[in-house]
Protein backbone atom coordinates (compact mmCIF):
# COMPACT_ATOMS: atom_id res chain seq x y z
CA UNK A 1 0.00 0.00 0.00
CA UNK A 2 1.20 3.64 -0.94
CA UNK A 3 0.57 6.19 1.12
CA UNK A 4 0.22 9.55 -0.54
CA UNK A 5 0.63 12.80 1.81
CA UNK A 6 -1.82 15.90 1.23
CA UNK A 7 -1.26 19.05 3.72
CA UNK A 8 -4.75 19.77 5.09
CA UNK A 9 -6.07 21.81 7.92
CA UNK A 10 -7.93 19.59 9.56
CA UNK A 11 -7.73 16.17 10.96
CA UNK A 12 -9.93 14.06 8.81
CA UNK A 13 -12.27 14.07 6.29
CA UNK A 14 -14.73 12.37 4.04
CA UNK A 15 -13.73 12.43 0.73
CA UNK A 16 -16.16 9.43 -0.48
CA UNK A 17 -17.60 6.65 1.18
CA UNK A 18 -19.53 4.10 0.96
CA UNK A 19 -21.75 2.26 3.91
CA UNK A 20 -23.99 -0.64 4.20
CA UNK A 21 -26.20 0.03 6.94
CA UNK A 22 -29.06 -1.93 8.59
CA UNK A 23 -31.17 -0.08 11.04
CA UNK A 24 -33.45 -0.92 13.89
CA UNK A 25 -36.33 -2.26 12.32
CA UNK A 26 -33.75 -4.36 10.25
CA UNK A 27 -34.31 -2.15 7.08
CA UNK A 28 -30.58 -2.84 5.28
CA UNK A 29 -29.55 0.39 3.47
CA UNK A 30 -26.57 1.25 1.16
CA UNK A 31 -25.17 4.82 1.11
CA UNK A 32 -22.47 6.74 -1.29
CA UNK A 33 -21.61 10.16 0.43
CA UNK A 34 -18.59 12.66 -0.54
CA UNK A 35 -17.85 15.99 -1.12
CA UNK A 36 -18.76 17.59 -3.84
CA UNK A 37 -16.88 17.91 -7.09
CA UNK A 38 -17.48 21.22 -7.53
CA UNK A 39 -16.58 22.06 -4.11
CA UNK A 40 -12.72 20.43 -3.79
CA UNK A 41 -10.80 23.73 -5.05
CA UNK A 42 -11.65 24.89 -1.54
CA UNK A 43 -10.28 22.16 -0.01
CA UNK A 44 -7.38 21.49 -2.40
CA UNK A 45 -4.26 23.17 -4.85
CA UNK A 46 -2.61 22.83 -7.58
CA UNK A 47 -1.22 19.35 -7.24
CA UNK A 48 -2.82 18.32 -4.22
CA UNK A 49 -6.12 19.03 -6.25
CA UNK A 50 -5.19 16.76 -9.20
CA UNK A 51 -4.58 13.57 -7.34
CA UNK A 52 -7.70 14.14 -5.44
CA UNK A 53 -10.02 14.46 -8.36
CA UNK A 54 -7.95 11.58 -10.18
CA UNK A 55 -8.77 9.60 -7.24
CA UNK A 56 -12.56 10.43 -7.28
CA UNK A 57 -12.90 9.95 -10.61
CA UNK A 58 -11.48 6.45 -10.35
CA UNK A 59 -13.00 5.39 -7.54
CA UNK A 60 -17.04 7.20 -7.91
CA UNK A 61 -17.83 5.15 -10.70
CA UNK A 62 -16.82 1.82 -9.43
CA UNK A 63 -18.61 2.60 -5.85
CA UNK A 64 -21.86 4.02 -7.90
CA UNK A 65 -21.94 1.05 -9.56
CA UNK A 66 -21.96 -1.16 -6.59
CA UNK A 67 -24.55 0.88 -5.20
CA UNK A 68 -26.58 0.28 -7.58
CA UNK A 69 -26.04 -3.46 -7.79
CA UNK A 70 -26.64 -3.90 -4.19
CA UNK A 71 -29.97 -1.55 -4.05
CA UNK A 72 -30.99 -4.01 -6.98
CA UNK A 73 -30.21 -6.91 -5.57
CA UNK A 74 -31.98 -6.17 -2.39
CA UNK A 75 -34.80 -4.76 -4.08
CA UNK A 76 -35.12 -8.23 -6.05
CA UNK A 77 -35.11 -10.50 -2.87
CA UNK A 78 -37.84 -7.60 -1.56
CA UNK A 79 -40.23 -9.06 -4.30
CA UNK A 80 -39.72 -12.73 -4.19
CA UNK A 81 -39.92 -13.00 -0.37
Amino acid sequence: MRVWEVRVSCKEGNLLSFKILIDETGTIVTELSGVPENYLHKLFKDGELMLIRKILKEARPKLEGLHDYLENELDAMVFTT
